[in-house]
């Protein structure tokens, strides 16, 4: 457990002029508070006051007043602020006047589900794999959809996307983020940096840094990183599936795995199937929140589009990968839908919670769908028994304030502040007129 004394040793031996306080609002951007060094001693004993009132889905004027007080665990130092003035960093809890944690806390609702599970005696660790985009700028330094590469799926480029993930991998180590792979992925200017399963919480702060890092790294070499879902028609969109299992505090094993199984899973892992394929259209909308998310979550692109599970199934929404029968502990379930878009602390706190509501009402786990899904129509689904995600941001909305689980794992307030924001966005998107419309019937009608 880091302490006090050990990151006043280290902000002494690395010069460190400023300490950027983190967050992140309801929809998952990153906020910052800096404060020059001299105040952090003031930080670390107190916390820093900020207005709430400011931040997107926060607090009203009225009840503005908040505090940052740093987890002292995520302290780093920034590897790119060193030129200008040694800067580090802290992932931070909300707090109000009060000293009593912010209900508005994206961080603390996974930390409330979280509690959910070490009352079972178990944690639940995530392995999150986001992908992205690496896109050029055009002359006035904007983005432009237009790809730095024409690889494919595990190419070697012959351009600098490899060196560029190579800096961004030693970047990501700065903030003691262990990478275990990166490749190119399937469409042109994709990739994919894979890093270390860790305990949800870790995992969640791990993401925030991780897209944060990336654009900024992408930056330096006049690129941009874009983890938008679904950049480009015609072209796989960018996921986050996330392997996800519950591991037994007691002796360190993993609650899902039952090597007398035909699948390697417990009967517990079962029930946590079966709780998240009854929640999954409720909580689609916080795993996939964007309009755009919606044009990924289609048939042939490799994204799932029905509420199915299998082994080794690509097209199922939760996914058991195999594995060797001298690795129990390596038995996950690969939710397959979330996208890189997502609050990741709100996005494993329902995933959470969904899983834990299957074990607590012994929920059993419809039949397996191990065939190729992609292709199947109506009547074959129906056959099936197949219910199909959410075809739109608009329908996820409804889904998740339909659902009472997700009400209560958000806590109203997020929930009403989310629906809120995302409601407004939906509206907005139903007013555009886009090129395909005008190109389809402008000169018809």
């Amino acid at each position: 457990m880091t302490t006090k004394d050990e990151i006043a040793r280290r902000v002494a031996e690395e010069h460190i002029e400023f300490v950027s306080m983190q967050f992140t609002d309801i929809v998952g951007v990153v906020k910052s508070v800096t404060i020059p060094v001299q105040e952090l001693d003031v930080a670390l004993d107190r916390g820093i006051w900020f207005d709430g009132s400011s931040v997107e889905g926060f607090a009203r004027i009225a009840e503005s007043d908040m505090y940052l007080v740093p987890d002292l665990e995520t302290f780093a130092i920034i590897p790119w602020e060193q030129s200008s003035g040694p800067s580090a960093r802290f992932i931070c809890d909300v707090y109000t006047p009060s000293g009593e944690p912010f209900p508005g806390d994206p961080r603390y609702v996974l930390k409330r589900a979280l509690s959910k599970a070490a009352a079972k005696g178990m944690t639940f660790h995530a392995g999150p794999e986001p992908e992205f985009f690496l896109f050029r700028r055009d002359g006035d330094g904007r983005a432009v959809p237009r790809p730095h590469d024409q690889g494919g799926y595990f190419d070697l480029s012959t351009d600098r996307g490899g060196e560029v993930r190579k800096e961004m991998v030693k970047a990501l180590a700065a903030f003691g983020i262990r990478v275990e792979a990166s490749h190119h992925e399937v469409a042109t200017g994709q990739h994919e940096i894979d890093f270390r399963y860790t305990d949800a919480l870790r995992a969640a702060d791990n993401v925030v840094t991780f897209k944060a890092t990336l654009k900024q790294i992408a930056r330096q070499h006049g690129l941009h990183a874009t983890f938008m879902p679904k950049p480009m028609a015609g072209d796989s969109g960018s996921g986050m599936h996330v392997h996800q299992s519950l591991v037994r505090v007691q002796n360190g094993e993993n609650a899902f795995a039952d090597s007398q199984d035909d699948f390697g899973l417990s009967e517990l892992a079962r029930q946590f199937v079966a709780g998240q394929l009854a929640h999954a259209r409720g909580m689609c909308a916080v795993l996939s929140p964007l309009v755009n998310s919606y044009k990924r979550l289609v048939p042939g692109y490799e994204a799932p589009v029905y509420v199915s599970w299998g082994q080794i199934n690509r097209s199922a929404l939760i996914r058991v990968p195999q594995v060797t029968p001298d690795r129990p502990e390596s038995t996950r379930l690969e939710l397959r839908c979330p996208d890189p878009s997502c609050n990741p602390y709100l996005a494993f706190a329902v995933m959470l919670r969904a899983g834990l509501a299957g074990i607590e009402k012994a929920m059993a786990v419809p039949p397996i769908s191990n065939e190729d899904l992609y292709h199947l129509d109506d009547q074959g689904r129906q056959a099936r028994g197949l219910d199909t995600l959410p075809g739109s941001l608009g329908e996820a909305l409804t889904e998740l304030a339909d659902d009472d689980l997700m009400r209560d794992a958000l806590g109203d307030h997020i929930l009403e502040r989310f629906l809120e924001a995302k409601s407004i966005e939906w509206q907005e998107y139903l007013i555009q007129v886009s090129d395909w419309e005008l190109d389809r019937y402008l000169s018809i009608y």
